[in-house]
């Protein structure tokens, strides 16, 4: 089954209530959770973003020290990151940066999908990686229910400015993906894709 078809799939299911358990447990098990009634998810995000503030600001001053502590904020980080503040996450233990990664200028990773940033992987300035959906039926969704799934950039994936990956989407090995495209689908190893939405418009 594609990541399209799981996705599709598993948003299909419907919540359950389950109070046996916190809606972290339920983030970290990638099933459906109210953002809304965790009060631990608000203060997740809210140090998270506090951490960053300082790295952003501590960057113009001491640019190995504020790299240094962001290799050691988020979930897994492999050796030789390289970014550009600022820089905005709220699930820090979500993410993952293999080796050599470097990341330009206003990085958004929004929602609690895991987020895979592969080795030797070129980011954009502007990009946004969007893990999260709300329930599709009106009724679930003003209940507040969410579901998140990963975002995977394998290695050598060099992303233009201004690009949007959408919840789910695998890019891969040694794709570029042209600035200002909307990717809501798998790219293929070794692939050019553009436009919104982006579709493979040439192979490398």
């Amino acid at each position: 089954m594609t990541h399209e078809n799981q996705m599709k799939a598993a948003m299909a299911e419907v919540p359950v209530e389950d109070p046996t358990r916190t809606e972290y447990e339920k983030l970290s098990n990638d099933e459906w959770f109210k953002y809304r009634s965790g009060p631990e998810l608000a203060d997740m995000q809210r140090a998270t973003l506090a951490r960053l503030r300082e790295l952003n600001a501590a960057y113009y001053d001491d640019p190995e020290g504020s790299t240094a502590g962001l290799a050691a904020l988020v979930g897994e980080c492999g050796p030789g990151l390289d970014y550009r503040p600022p820089l905005y996450l709220e699930y820090k233990e979500r993410v993952r940066f293999g080796a050599n990664v470097f990341i330009n200028s206003n990085l958004m990773i929004l929602g609690s999908g895991i987020v895979t940033i592969g080795d030797n992987a070129l980011i954009g300035p502007d990009a946004r990686f969007y893990t999260v959906n709300h329930a599709f039926d009106v009724e679930i969704r003003r209940e507040g229910w969410e579901r998140a799934f990963p975002i995977t950039l394998e290695p050598d994936v060099w992303l233009g400015g201004s690009v949007v990956i959408c919840p789910g989407v695998t890019i891969g090995r040694g794709s570029v993906v042209a600035a200002g495209a909307v990717v809501t689908k798998d790219v293929p190893p070794m692939s050019v894709v553009a436009g919104n939405p982006a579709r493979v418009i040439r192979t490398l």
